[in-house]
């Protein structure tokens, strides 16, 4: 039954009825997706309701099958950029920092991001997008502080990302924390939330939608 869980055995028609320990196989294939991040907590809570109120084989099966089988690996990221894509760009702007104290800060397009960038906002905003950006270092560290503000960052999807912030009565999201293509640049993300937030989140840059569009452009006759 596709990549529905099994004891060890034969498994049983769909029709079969299930047990608890079916259910709970189920559920946990669920919480492991959930914590890679293919499902959201909202969504976990929905399919998790479906797991418990299945009865029959049949019921389990369609829960799982857009998640991969368990034990399955990853499939690796697409290589998209080559180290020429990621190199600083001498015509373009260097920032360092990024403050918005009842207003805001935007650092997006084409600039060469530092080893260390700090963000702080206070009553107010800011936005760090990567998905353009040259890096100087094959790592690189944003500290952001955010009190009674939001701060954003948007990575490139085929970059590594390591969320290490901490919120309180705000939020730090880590969701896209995760490995980028071989070779691609490392931005940590580290800071701290009061009554505000950080949020990262993963984008396609142009240069992925380029690399797409080449490898689904049919070949000439």
């Amino acid at each position: 039954m596709t990549n529905l869980p099994e004891p060890a055995g034969t498994p049983g028609p769909p029709e079969m009825r299930a047990g608890d320990a079916d259910r709970e196989r189920v559920a946990q294939v669920l919480r492991d997706a959930a914590g890679d991040g293919r499902l959201t907590l909202a969504e976990l809570d929905e399919r998790l309701d479906a797991v418990y109120a299945a009865k029959t084989y049949a019921d389990l099966e369609p829960i799982t099958r857009d998640l991969p089988a368990p034990g399955a690996a990853a499939p690796a990221p697409l290589p998209t950029g080559t180290a020429a894509d990621w190199r600083p760009l001498e015509s373009a702007p260097s920032w360092k920092t990024g403050i918005g104290i009842m207003s805001g800060f935007n650092r997006t397009g084409v600039w060469n991001v530092p080893r260390r960038f700090r963000a702080f906002a206070f009553w107010g905003g800011g936005k760090i997008d990567l998905r353009e950006a040259r890096f100087n270092e094959p790592v690189t560290t944003i500290r952001a502080l955010a009190i009674m503000g939001g701060c954003e960052v948007i990575v490139p999807d085929d970059i590594t990302v390591h969320v290490k912030g901490l919120g309180i009565m705000g939020g730090f999201d880590n969701r896209a924390s995760g490995p980028g293509a071989p070779g691609s640049p490392t931005v940590v993300v580290k800071g701290f939330a009061f009554w505000g937030g950080v949020g990262v989140k993963r984008r396609k840059s142009s240069r992925q939608k380029r690399r797409e569009k080449e490898l689904n452009r049919p070949e000439d006759d």
